[in-house]
């Protein structure tokens, strides 16, 4: 996934209740809940049928690490849904998603001037649509480039 997207993600998870879990034997009976048998999570997980099985079993408690890293993106992609939605809903419904970030944007312009991309550090609320849902503005192409940190909150 992307930097945005990941940031995006980590900002969601801060609303979580409940640590996801974190071994394979708990990450693989949440999915198989989730998904409805061992059939759906193994084709979702390019395994066999009765290697998921063993991991819901413990009979298996280490995976391999393409296959933990896969568990463990689903487990957090499915993670506590309602909560999930509930945190975009008050993001949308409040000041939106805040960002701090330290990099070098700037509006695409002649050199030399004002506006030309540079290392900055912004904090600010991000506001898609103003003026009764449609697009603020004239809005030029902004440029985000070497970003150094990336930080969204909700």
């Amino acid at each position: 996934m992307s930097l945005i997207g990941d940031g995006l993600d980590a900002a969601v998870q801060k609303a979580f209740t409940r640590p996801a879990p974190k071994n394979a034997g708990p990450q693989m009976r949440y999915l198989v809940k989730q998904l409805g048998g061992t059939k759906a999570v193994a084709q979702m997980l390019r395994v066999s049928q009765r290697t998921v099985e063993r991991y819901v079993k413990d009979q298996i408690k280490k995976p391999r690490p393409d296959l933990a890293a896969r568990m463990e993106r689903e487990v957090k992609a499915r993670w506590q849904p309602q909560i999930r939605a509930k945190a975009k809903q008050k993001a949308a419904a409040t000041g939106g998603i805040i960002i701090d970030t330290r990099a070098r944007l700037g509006y695409t312009a002649p050199i030399g001037s004002t506006d030309q991309d540079r290392i900055r550090h912004l904090t600010v609320a991000l506001l898609y649509f103003q003026d009764g849902g449609r697009r603020a503005g004239s809005l030029d192409e902004v440029r985000f480039t070497d970003i150094e940190h990336l930080e969204f909150d909700l």
